[in-house]
């Protein structure tokens, strides 16, 4: 692809777009406003359910198309709608749980995210906790319940807590009592968390599905991320980066590495696409 801008450039968000302060830098800032200029497209890809996204949008020059909660939403951040998500459904959720309780000693917490119709639907019908789920993030704007109570309803993500392990020991433990067929098992940060789709749901496979939408091929797609939750995508692109800070099995599945997200990854591939040079190294 050297010599030729790509179609669509989508970035994660945290520990990648983001830097170290939660920050979309200067520079990364006018390289987006440049890219776009051009007639590229940038889409983000993050975990975040679109109620959450908005203080990062706040610090761009534009507002992307976001595929939200790895996958499970289509959210159309300029117009404030939902184009696509699926979800969970209460059956399952339940056969999840009680699934994962089944091999982890002390058991796990759980929470659910609902798709709702709009971002600025309140927080707390959109995020609801049962009592035993420990947040892992400070939270004021949620809504709580019994487990049973939550697992009522249909939903895009079901989050499992345990803060006595680490995401990787806590995913060595559930995700072989969890079929793929059941729901799709991933995390994103490093303390006991994991988070749970519906089956097939990913990044890629929305990234792809956004794709399509605009109608740039997979390899016209440049994509960036730092955790296994971004390795479906980074695969798939026609070039994934993972960035300097990535985990090591991320960095394995890309294409090229770049710098971290506090030395300029994003800003430096994009700046490179615009000279018309996509490095692969």
């Amino acid at each position: 692809m050297n010599g030729e801008m790509p179609g669509l450039v989508v970035s994660d968000v945290d520990g990648t777009l983001l830097d170290s302060r939660e920050r979309v830098t200067p520079r990364l800032r006018n390289a987006l406003i440049q890219y776009t200029e051009q007639g590229g497209y940038f889409a983000l890809a993050t975990g975040r359910p679109p109620r959450w996204i908005f203080p990062v949008l706040e610090q761009l020059p534009h507002r992307p198309v976001c595929v939200c909660s790895n996958g499970a939403v289509l959210y159309d951040s300029s117009v404030d709608r939902i184009l696509s998500s699926r979800t969970l459904s209460p059956e399952r959720l339940s056969a999840i749980a009680e699934a994962a309780r089944s091999v982890v000693p002390g058991g796990v917490g759980t929470a659910v995210e609902r798709a709702g119709t709009s971002a600025f639907d309140r927080s707390e019908e959109l995020f609801l906790v049962s009592p035993s789920y420990e947040h892992a993030w400070e939270s004021t704007a949620h809504g709580e319940g019994e487990e049973a109570e939550i697992l009522s309803e249909p939903a895009i993500k079901l989050l499992l807590r345990n803060d006595a392990y680490t995401a990787q020991q806590l995913y060595d433990l559930v995700a072989p009592v969890i079929p793929a067929e059941l729901a799709h098992v991933t995390f994103s940060m490093d303390y006991g968390l994991l988070e749970v789709s519906a089956p097939g749901v990913t990044k890629q496979a929305a990234v792809a599905e956004l794709a399509g939408i605009v109608g740039v091929p997979a390899d016209e797609v440049v994509a960036f991320g730092d955790m296994p939750n971004d390795i479906e995508m980074l695969t798939w692109a026609g070039t994934g980066y993972a960035m300097g800070n990535a985990k090591a099995e991320v960095k394995a599945a890309a294409d090229a590495v770049t710098t971290t997200n506090d030395d300029f990854g994003v800003a430096r591939i994009i700046e490179a696409i615009l000279e018309g040079q996509l490095p692969t190294s």
